[in-house]
């Protein structure tokens, strides 16, 4: 999928996309940048509730094409900037993390069942 292909999943809204051509090609949902860093994959979207500009930096970091903002969090003015700088896209969502990766996984053609 590319990163476009995100604001067609139901409940999800653009908040900031400035290259909606680039590739997902898997998705890593959590909260603990630290670890987002050290086992996100790259080309993939980070599902989280961490809106702060932070977020943007260890997405760009470890290669992370587009953030999904869950819970109905506000996203603040100079997150959505630096995202813009960084060429990271950002979605928000009135869903839960497990809701939303279900439904990233699902357009991404992930079944999970121990193995892919």
């Amino acid at each position: 999928m590319v990163v476009r292909e995100l604001a067609a999943i139901q409940g999800f809204a653009t908040e900031c996309m400035e290259s909606g051509d680039l590739a997902i090609l898997d998705a890593y949902t959590g909260d603990l940048l630290s670890d987002v860093m050290g086992n996100a994959p790259s080309e993939s979207v980070l599902i989280t509730i961490q809106a702060h500009k932070n977020t943007v930096a260890v997405a760009s970091l470890a290669g992370i094409r587009a953030l999904v903002i869950c819970n109905g969090r506000s996203i603040p003015p100079d997150m959505l900037q630096s995202a813009k700088e960084e060429d990271i896209a950002v979605f928000s969502t009135g869903d839960t993390q497990f809701e939303a990766s279900c439904k990233v996984a699902a357009a991404l053609g992930i079944l999970y069942a121990g193995s892919r």
